[in-house]
């Protein structure tokens, strides 16, 4: 059996060209997750990173490891009022939402790992009024809730992006938390179009358990991360370099190789070069 060969990234595809680093906002930037969606275009150095972390103790984690491209705040992003941040057993479920015990009873694990430990007052901040933030190519969402009051807020920002990753629920870990549906309508009306979920994160109900494991699932769907982008409808409208930067995100992060040459596609009625072409010699060979 002939072996199948690793597609290079991008990058190194279109090695012979000047490609665009990618501007990337990380909200929720700790790495209690494990590494985020970008990861290997930060490893090769085309990232350049304006991150958002509120604790302490996960902000010096990233400020003492952070490499030039890359600035962190210690900001919550929100409304721009006082929050009380909810300090939970399991880092990961901290939020300025209430975890909702109603829901999170019925699963295993969660009721623990939601405890409240602590509460802090904290000050949020607008996204649309940083003065450190301009123009941003790729956004990643991860704040337990707080997702679509950080787009409302940041709608001049978020709407001038062209990729966004965020985690979205659909039965609410939080009291009054948004869910996908919300999320998916204000995105679309700011002009993006859903691409895909990755991955669907599933969850039995008490008192079932498979395999002795609390965190296989059967069909109950909790949250995912949903990905979104410019509406393909309108990528004529866009310059050479958000296509280009388009590409780049949706080959080297998704493996989404049509909707990166359809960036492409609409390259080549603004550059010489024939991008689509030499694209398609590589699924050839």
């Amino acid at each position: 059996m002939k072996e199948k060969k690793a597609i290079p990234s991008f990058y190194e595809l279109f090695s012979f060209m000047e490609l665009p680093d990618i501007k990337i906002l990380d909200v929720g930037a700790s790495a209690i997750d494990g590494d985020p969606p970008y990861h290997n275009i930060k490893q090769i150095d085309k990232a350049i990173i304006y991150g958002f972390e509120p604790s302490p103790k996960e902000y010096e984690k990233l400020t003492s490891q952070a490499k030039e491209k890359e600035i962190y705040l210690p900001y919550a992003l929100g409304d721009g009022k006082e929050a009380t941040l909810h300090i939970c057993h399991a880092p990961g479920m901290t939020s300025l939402l209430k975890p909702d015990y109603k829901v999170l009873d019925h699963f295993h694990g969660f009721s623990q790992w939601a405890k409240i430990i602590d509460t802090q007052t904290i000050q949020t901040h607008r996204l649309d009024d940083l003065k450190e933030i301009d123009t941003i190519d790729y956004i990643k969402l991860d704040v337990q809730g707080a997702e679509l009051d950080i787009i409302q807020n940041g709608m001049n920002i978020v709407g001038n992006s062209l990729v966004i990753h965020t985690e979205v629920d659909f039965i609410g870990s939080y009291e009054n938390q948004p869910l996908f549906a919300e999320i998916d309508i204000v995105l679309r009306k700011l002009g993006f179009t859903f691409h895909t979920f990755s991955p669907l994160n599933k969850r039995v109900f008490k008192p079932l358990l498979i395999n002795n494991n609390i965190y296989e699932g059967m069909n109950q769907v909790m949250w995912t991360d949903a990905v979104y982008v410019r509406n393909f409808t309108d990528f004529a409208q866009l310059s050479s370099e958000e296509l280009i930067k388009i590409a780049i995100i949706m080959h080297d992060l998704y493996g989404s190789f049509d909707l990166a040459m359809l960036a492409l596609k609409y390259i080549n009625e603004k550059e010489e070069f024939d991008f689509v072409e030499f694209y398609l010699e590589i699924f050839n060979n």
